[in-house]
């Protein structure tokens, strides 16, 4: 409950200041916005441990026909990689594609920006349809002024660290976010091998979170490893290949989130 009221005082009172003076916020109804946000992070958090399936594993000749059987499993958010071949040295997809999947779903959009310069696509992506918006700590040292603007625009703001940095430069932010993303794989390419050290990482992101946070992994996840990632205190499971590469992509999703459930960590 301490999450509700946290988000319905301190920061409903920033969107609505915000909106007074800014004709942006103004113009996209931002309050009213962040206010549907709350609203539909509730039911995620009570709904934990969560599997996130990631469209870009998605068939995109066939994109709203993957997105309807991630709901006919279950699913009750969708990931999307943003990459600008900068940050990571590949491409994914961009406003357009964002735009048809908000037209194609009410799932909230759970979008990571992996954009070396992510500040002036906030706005842009939150109006494409983003839900949440996500930035790496290793482009915003202190991310805490984005994380205002991201709940000015309406959005939930998440902090991710790609396997390399130290979980130091990731603590102190823990509490002044809603979903703390660690990479398990260097992001960019899917397909890749889980990352054993990302669970020492979760493990004291666990220690020190509020218990009302989205504690994410992304990378290598499968019905194996999401196993260690769950006892670890993860509790949201970005899944890729192991779930849009299986042929029954609904005993796949159930059997995923069983075994994050058999194994969830203290705390959770």
């Amino acid at each position: 409950m301490s999450f509700v009221v946290n988000l319905t005082t301190k920061h409903t009172k920033q969107a609505q200041g915000a909106q007074k003076n800014d004709p942006f916020l103004a113009q996209y109804g931002i309050f009213s916005a962040l206010k549907k946000n709350m609203l539909s992070l509730l039911p995620l958090l009570r709904s934990t441990p969560l599997i996130n399936p990631s469209l870009l594993a998605a068939d995109f000749s066939h994109l709203e026909r993957d997105i309807r059987s991630l709901e006919h499993a279950g699913a009750e958010v969708l990931h999307l990689d943003i990459m600008d071949g900068h940050f990571v040295p590949n491409f994914s997809f961009g406003i357009p594609v964002v735009e048809a999947i908000r037209r194609t779903t009410e799932l909230p959009l759970d979008v990571h920006l992996m954009l070396q310069n992510p500040e002036p696509y906030l706005p842009v992506f939150r109006k494409a349809g983003a839900d949440f918006l996500s930035i790496h700590i290793e482009v915003v040292p202190d991310p805490r002024p984005m994380f205002d603007t991201i709940r000015k625009l309406g959005a939930i703001p998440g902090l991710v660290s790609n396997p390399p940095t130290p979980i130091e430069a990731v603590l102190p932010f823990v509490n002044d976010c809603d979903l703390i993303l660690t990479m398990s794989v260097m992001p960019g390419f899917g397909g890749q091998s889980f990352d054993p050290g990302t669970l020492e990482k979760i493990r004291r992101i666990r220690e020190i979170a509020d218990t009302n946070k989205l504690i994410s992994v992304d990378g290598g996840i499968s019905e194996t490893t999401i196993t260690d990632a769950a006892s670890a205190g993860a509790n949201l499971f970005v899944v890729g290949t192991a779930l849009l590469g299986h042929p029954d992509t609904s005993t796949q999703f159930r059997l995923l989130r069983q075994r994050a459930s058999t194994n969830r960590g203290s705390g959770l």
